[in-house]
């Protein structure tokens, strides 16, 4: 058996506190007997791209899929992730294998149409985008929520929260790891698993939420609270790893162990919401700025500034998830192609851009011979703006060829990459300001979260049977599934990744 505990986006450093303090004891115990190596995030290429590569083991080059609302140029516009193509996920691999898993909770993941074993989604919490309610075998998710409760809606809505719903969400997330360890208990008392894998992704929502949670918080917070809201994310993790030993417990002393992050978690310091009105100040010139409307900016920011949480989220939940979504993508433009060089994208902790390219665009209007010319312009453009402090805004701009031409879905992903400074811009940031373009007002206050992904990826290994593979390069997050594939038998034909324990 092949045991895979995700410690989903992680803080290094609060971790590597807490297991000197002795706050993390199964972690503390699993390192001692294992080896702790770091993940090269560089490998992982594009950040937003982690949880469709780390489920696929294949490298976004080779895929695509680089956000939960990639580009599509055929249609003009952002599509949802599950209506595009994508390799077969590693347990779709190890199914045809005729190994069976059991798989609680991936982000981001593509559900198999078939499956040996058990898939569980939206079990710690339902999230329409990332953590959606579903099983395999169908009725295995409604008999689990009989037996240990439902699972408490905590829907990813932008902006600044109350105390009181975070306050709420403290609770539910603090309760979330024993929710995996009960339903996985239970699993393991009826069947048997060649592979468990499980995501503590409320260590990933709450640190979005509770690095620093009195940021993003409306109205008076009590000292009380104040103390309650500052803690959320050590007690969170601590509970991730009481949650982690009772699940350890159970299983067979000749079970292989890995423990990892695929990504890390620190200050937001995303911009995301300034970039339409941005761009649309370097395109229109010397002074743009003053001549770009909200409206033209971005639309679906432009309403996340203007409707409470509240009302968004009571909208949102009388229609289907599917229909949020493809509302929420059909929104995030209001242009006129014929005119329109070069787009934002979504993307909120890079920024991500797109030329209107002729010939691969639907409607591109932009020769192959101007596009170096007008990301010259975008580049320069874009690195002038400031703060109000004059700190820079962003830190660099880069051009795709620049990045990489290898891969067969190389055309899919952004042209360029706007990666922000290094400060976190707090709810008193109301604008951006370029000597040459102008001042770009904020509208809103941004994603609301206080805490965003950083390269901070990490793994542990622990042999059971198994020996540890010396690979000749710095370790990826592609290792992980290549890692499941290979000591299990599946098929490994198109993955990145090399297995980090093998067969002795």
């Amino acid at each position: 058996m092949l045991a895979i505990f995700q410690f989903d986006s992680a803080a290094l450093p609060l971790l590597e506190e807490m297991l000197d303090d002795g706050r993390l004891p199964t972690l503390a115990a699993l390192r001692a007997r294992g080896r702790w190596d770091t993940i090269d995030a560089k490998a992982t290429f594009l950040q937003s791209s982690t949880y469709m590569t780390l489920c696929t083991g294949v490298d976004v080059r080779n895929h695509g899929i680089y956000s939960a609302v990639p580009w599509s140029a055929s249609d003009q516009r952002p599509r949802f992730m599950y209506t595009y193509p994508h390799p077969p996920t590693i347990w779709e691999r190890l199914t045809a294998a005729g190994r069976r898993s059991l798989i609680v909770d991936p982000i981001l993941a593509w559900w198999p149409s078939t499956m040996e074993g058990v898939f569980l989604s939206g079990w710690q919490f339902e999230d329409r985008m990332v953590s959606r309610g579903l099983s395999l075998p169908g009725g295995m998710r409604r008999d689990l929520g009989r037996r240990h409760g439902r699972p408490p809606r905590l829907d990813d809505v932008y902006g600044t929260r109350q105390v009181s719903d975070l306050l709420r969400w403290r609770e539910r997330l603090v309760a979330a790891p024993d929710r995996v360890a009960d339903a996985t208990l239970d699993l393991l008392g009826r069947e048997d698993f060649d592979l468990i894998w499980l995501n503590f992704g409320c260590a990933h929502k709450a640190g979005h939420h509770f690095w620093d949670p009195l940021a993003v918080t409306e109205g008076d917070v009590s000292e009380d609270d104040q103390r309650t809201l500052r803690s959320g994310l050590t007690a969170v993790y601590e509970a991730v790893d009481a949650a982690m030993g009772r699940v350890l417990e159970a299983l067979p002393d000749s079970a292989d162990i890995m423990v990892f992050s695929p990504t890390g978690m620190a200050a937001n310091v995303s911009r995301a919401d300034l970039l339409p009105g941005m761009l649309e100040a370097v395109i229109s010139g010397p002074g743009g700025a003053a001549r770009t409307t909200a409206a033209q900016r971005s639309p679906i920011w432009t309403l996340r500034s203007t409707l409470p949480i509240s009302w968004r989220q009571a909208i949102a939940r009388t229609l289907p998830d599917r229909m949020v979504a493809d509302l929420a993508t059909r929104m995030y433009h209001s242009k006129d192609w014929g005119q329109t060089r070069i787009t934002t994208v979504p993307g909120e902790n890079k920024g991500y851009l797109r030329v209107n390219l002729k010939g691969r665009e639907r409607e591109g209007i932009v020769d192959p011979s101007e596009v170096d010319a007008l990301v010259a312009q975008v580049r320069e453009g874009l690195l002038s703006f400031t703060d109000p402090d004059g700190s820079p805004s962003i830190a660099k701009v880069e051009h795709m060829p620049e990045m990489t031409d290898e891969g067969s879905h190389v055309d899919q992903l952004p042209d360029l990459v706007v990666y922000w400074g290094d400060r976190p811009p707090d709810r008193q940031l109301t604008h951006v300001q370029s000597e040459v373009h102008g001042r770009v007002d904020r509208r809103g206050v941004g994603s609301g979260r206080s805490g965003n992904h950083v390269d901070d990826a990490w793994v542990v290994r622990v042999t059971g049977p198994s020996r540890m593979s010396e690979l000749d390069r710095p370790l990826r997050i592609t290792d992980i599934g290549a890692t499941a594939c290979g000591l299990l038998g599946a098929d490994m034909s198109g993955l990145t990744g090399s297995p980090l324990l093998e067969s002795p």
